[in-house]
C-alpha cells in the first residue's frame, strides 16, 4: 500500500489489541502522550504525526484527509497490528472515519472526538471566508481559531501549547487540509456529505460531541450495530486534553469491548 512514511511512536505489547491515536488540524501526536503512556500496559498504541504535521514529511500538495487516511492505512499495514481501534480528534476524527470506508479490513472500530464532520448553518456560511484567510495568512489565521477553542476549565498552558504547534504548521498545509475537509470534490465535512459518508461506515463507532445539537444529529444518522454517540457539555473543542482521565477511561472501555467482541 502506498502513502508517506509517517513519523510515529509505537508503545505497548506487540501482540496486544491496537489503538491508533490521531491528532487534528495543526496538531501533532504529542497531545496523546498521557493517554498512550497510561494505556500501553494493556494495548498497543500507535501515535502518528499526519502528513504535513509534526515530524512527518511535508508534501507540496495533497495535504488532505483522504491522503492522510491512506497514509494511516499504509502505516497500520506495515506495522502488522491487525485491525485497529482508530481514534481521532477534530480533523483526525474525519481522517479515522475515512479508512473505515476505504480500508475496512484494517479498522476494528472508530472513536471520533468532536470530529470535523456535520458542518451546517452559519458554520457552512463562513467556510469561504475562512478558507480565503487560511490561503492568505496560513497558520496565523488558524491560530486565532485555536486560541478560542478551549473551555474555561482547561488547564493552564494548554491553549498556548496548541497555538504554538499550529503556528509551526506550514501555511500551505493549513489551507489544503481545510479545503480537503470542506470544499474539495468529495470532501465529507458538510452535513449532507457527512451523512452519505457515515452511512458507508460499516464499523461500530463511538462519537463524542461538545455540541448537543451535533450529538442529536449524529444519533439520527445511520450507524453500524453497536455504535454510540455521547455529549460532553462541559468541554471545549480539545476535550481529550481537557478531560484526560475521562478520555482514557472512554478509550479503555470501548477498546476492551472491541477486543472481547
Amino acid at each position: 500500500m502506498g502513502g508517506l512514511r509517517l513519523f510515529h511512536t509505537d508503545l505497548g505489547p506487540a501482540g496486544a489489541p491496537a489503538l491508533l491515536l490521531v491528532h487534528g488540524w495543526g496538531g501533532d501526536g504529542r497531545e496523546w502522550s498521557p493517554h498512550a503512556e497510561t494505556l500501553a500496559g494493556r494495548f498497543r498504541l500507535v501515535v502518528p504525526d499526519l502528513r504535513g504535521h509534526g515530524r512527518s514529511p511535508v508534501p507540496a500538495d495533497d495535504n488532505t484527509p483522504v491522503a492522510m487516511a491512506d497514509d494511516l492505512a499504509g502505516l497500520v499495514e506495515s506495522l502488522d497490528t491487525g485491525p485497529v481501534v482508530a481514534v481521532g480528534h477534530s480533523m483526525g476524527g474525519q481522517v479515522v472515519n475515512l479508512p473505515a470506508v476505504r480500508h475496512p479490513a484494517l479498522v476494528r472500530s472508530v472513536i471520533a472526538l468532536d470530529p470535523a464532520h456535520g458542518a451546517h448553518g452559519a458554520e457552512v456560511d463562513g467556510i469561504p471566508a475562512r478558507l480565503a484567510a487560511y490561503r492568505e495568512w496560513g497558520a496565523r489565521a488558524a491560530a486565532e481559531f485555536v486560541a478560542g477553542a478551549f473551555g474555561p476549565d482547561a488547564r493552564r498552558g494548554l491553549r498556548t501549547a496548541h497555538v504554538r504547534t499550529m503556528l509551526g504548521t506550514p501555511d500551505h498545509v493549513i489551507a489544503q487540509a481545510y479545503a480537503g475537509m470542506y470544499t474539495d470534490p468529495g470532501a465529507v465535512g458538510i452535513r449532507p456529505h457527512s451523512e452519505a459518508h457515515l452511512r458507508l461506515r460499516g464499523r461500530p463507532a463511538l462519537t463524542v460531541w461538545t455540541s448537543e445539537e451535533a450529538a442529536a444529529w449524529e444519533r439520527g444518522t445511520l450507524h453500524a450495530p453497536g455504535s454510540r454517540v455521547e455529549h460532553w457539555p462541559d468541554s471545549g473543542h480539545y476535550l481529550h486534553e481537557e478531560h484526560v482521565h475521562r478520555t482514557i477511561r472512554l478509550l479503555r472501555d470501548w477498546a476492551e469491548r472491541a477486543a472481547d467482541g
